[in-house]
């Protein structure tokens, strides 16, 4: 008996801590500090190296070996009949009749730094009406630049993430079947130069183009090698190698990259009223402001009776029609908020009156009208 009091007892105390944890986590969120809006990065994370680039390549090839289900265009038996003339097999073009291949689309992102020999991935779409291109093989096809020389040549058996099936009555399709990818399907068999330290300079380049975020990155480069950066402009950071790293850039680069700062973006507020998607960022503010929002609902309804006649009174049956019309006007929120609101006072305030996301768009929109809202607001 007393060994099942203490195990009722520690079965207590632990109830009692988990409960306490639970709301001292609740507390710590609802106190959360949403003050520091942007984290230390690295430079590798929000820049890029000048020079060091990716290429795209496209091409046309063919894709046999389907089930049934390739093009039934002249173009697919034209490129079939070009297939057999580089085997020197003359064919002529009103003799071929085959619905297993399909012309397609070829698409790559040549990376830099990439040498003959490496692989990359490819994409293949087909271009005529076939139907799938689930089970085929891409027969070998040149990839071009921009430049129109070839820079990597694909083959391989084509991987497609969807699939079409049916009958002479009925057909079913899950996801797009004509289109899928060859994973290593390419090998590269010309490189790309890759000047991105010429003359012992080189150019950092900003993904999101700011003056701050410029002016920070050049701080922590001078203060970490000297002086040897300055911005160009607010997406473009010119660097001087120190001496020591003139003969090694790489392990110049692979120092700074390593750097950490704390970038600095525009107040924005995206919306996507398609799938009601609301994303604030953190520096936006609002200035004071009162929003009213209600909704209108107009029900309009139509119920039919039927009226039948006294026995023996030469009446006829008929059919009476009777419209109800029932507006229901929502009680609107006021909802009043004080200068320099916060994302986290803004979001607390919508949350506790129950809006939806879509009024949390219209609210947001009408709050950018009145000029209340310091930040931009994006329509996706």
């Amino acid at each position: 008996m007393r060994y099942k009091y203490i195990l009722l007892l520690a079965l207590l105390l632990s109830a009692l801590s988990i409960g306490a944890s639970w709301g001292a986590s609740s507390r710590a969120l609802d106190d959360m500090d949403f003050s520091y809006v942007h984290p230390l990065v690295r430079i590798k994370d929000i820049a890029d190296l000048e020079g060091a680039r990716s290429n795209q390549l496209t091409g046309i090839g063919v894709v046999m070996g389907l089930a049934g289900t390739g093009d039934k265009a002249p173009m697919a038996m034209q490129m079939m009949k070009n297939v057999l003339n580089q085997y020197g097999l003359s064919v002529p073009q009103n003799t071929i009749r085959s619905k297993n291949i399909a012309v397609v689309s070829i698409t790559a992102e040549l990376p830099p730094y990439v040498r003959p020999g490496q692989t990359i991935d490819i994409s293949v779409n087909a271009m005529g009406d076939a139907k799938s291109l689930q089970g085929g093989t891409l027969l070998q096809a040149p990839l071009k630049a921009a430049d129109g020389r070839v820079y990597a040549v694909a083959q391989g058996p084509v991987l497609v993430g969807g699939y079409t099936a049916g009958g002479s009555t009925a057909t079913t399709t899950k996801n797009i079947p004509t289109a899928g990818r060859v994973p290593n399907g390419a090998i590269v068999e010309r490189d790309v130069p890759t000047d991105y330290a010429d003359g012992g300079q080189l150019a950092i380049l900003l993904r999101q183009p700011d003056f701050t975020t410029a002016q920070r990155i050049t701080d922590t480069l001078n203060s970490t090698f000297g002086a040897i950066a300055h911005p160009a402009d607010a997406g473009r950071i010119i660097v001087d190698l120190p001496p020591q790293y003139v003969g090694a850039p790489t392990a110049f680069i692979a120092k700074m990259e390593k750097l950490e700062v704390e970038p600095d973006v525009n107040a924005r507020v995206a919306v996507n009223e398609r799938t009601g998607t609301v994303v604030m960022g953190g520096d936006v503010k609002i200035s004071s402001v009162a929003v009213a929002h209600g909704n209108l609902t107009v029900s309009v309804t139509e119920d039919t009776a039927t009226s039948q006649p006294g026995a023996f009174s030469g009446g006829a049956t008929a059919q009476n029609t009777s419209t109800n019309v029932d507006v229901n006007e929502e009680k609107a929120s006021l909802i009043a908020l004080p200068a320099t609101t916060t994302v986290k006072d803004l979001v607390k305030v919508i949350n506790a009156t129950g809006a939806t996301p879509r009024d949390v768009i219209e609210i947001l929109q009408a709050i950018n009208e009145a000029g209340a809202l310091h930040g931009q607001l994006i329509n996706m």
